[in-house]
């Protein structure tokens, strides 16, 4: 069984990890044990650390935040992980960097699934030093798995402290208005699926660029529609343009993803995002199983 070295640890998808994987073969590093900007802190904390796969949790997740620094945002998403894909590559190790589906939306008149063989073209900055991020460690690195994942929500909370479901749930309960648009389609991914496919593609020894979001897709409105639908919540949900809502990044109109690679590797394919959520109110407590 392979030994993990995670780096981001705190973070909602390292969290996610770290109750997924037996402490003898975890080594959960945070921020404040490791700065990935730095080469110096990313020896010293890699340094005497028995690890066969090193995950790169850590990044620079404000889209908006990263309109207004650039340069963090490259030096997180792009140098950071680069640093981290030579420390691996320099043990003869794996590293996994996860991606996103913003690396993608420059199609505007996309309507049918990203796969890993389409070309990339992010429309703000995030998205850009995500695609510099995954350039970089495939050059720093032969053994790497790129996961590509979208819209997280799961029982592990973000910096925000909420996750999209949980927000529209706790606003429909304290009867509060609902606008939710319904003008971008994306691929919501549940956490706890993405962290068991993504130990078991590189359980297989997966290499290259995988997608790994729940199946199919939907908008928001879409998604906040079926989350309370099947918490037996009754609340209207006013569909509105993207535009209702200015932001200082421009987000993908599409970004919908897809694999073609995933069942390759003998790892099933992600289930439809409407079970996933079902099974996310369950873990929640949202609803009895």
């Amino acid at each position: 069984m392979l030994r993990y070295a995670i780096v981001g640890a705190a973070g909602q998808v390292g969290q996610e990890f770290c109750k997924c994987l037996p402490a003898e073969r975890l080594t959960a590093l945070t921020r404040q044990q490791i700065d990935i900007t730095d080469p110096r802190s990313v020896s010293d904390a890699l340094a005497g650390v028995e690890y066969d796969v090193l995950v790169n949790l850590a990044a620079f997740h404000d889209v908006n935040g990263c309109e207004d620094d650039g340069v963090k945002a490259f030096q997180v998403n792009g140098l950071g992980a680069y640093h981290l894909a030579r420390a691996a590559s320099g043990k003869r190790r794996k590293v996994v960097f996860f991606s996103s589906d913003y690396v993608f939306g420059a199609q505007t008149d996309r309507r049918t699934p990203y796969l890993e063989r389409d070309a990339v073209g992010p429309i703000n900055v995030y998205g850009a030093s995500k695609v510099a991020g995954e350039h970089l460690v495939r050059s720093a690195c032969d053994d790497h798995l790129i996961v590509r994942a979208s819209s997280l929500f799961g029982v592990v909370t973000s910096k925000k402290g909420w996750t999209f479901p949980e927000m529209i749930l706790r606003r429909a309960k304290a009867g509060e208005p609902l606008r939710v648009v319904h003008d971008q389609y994306m691929s919501p991914t549940y956490t706890l699926d993405l962290v068991k496919a993504v130990i078991a593609l590189a359980e297989a020894g997966a290499t290259g660029t995988v997608h790994v979001a729940n199946g199919e897709g939907c908008t928001w409105y879409e998604f906040a529609k079926a989350t309370l639908e099947l918490a037996g919540v009754a609340h209207p949900i006013e569909p509105v343009r993207s535009d209702a809502f200015p932001a200082k990044a421009r987000r993908p109109v599409y970004s919908r993803m897809d694999s073609e690679r995933i069942e390759s590797f003998g790892v099933p394919a992600m289930r439809h995002w409407r079970d996933a959520l079902a099974a996310y109110l369950v873990e929640k407590g949202a609803v009895t199983g």
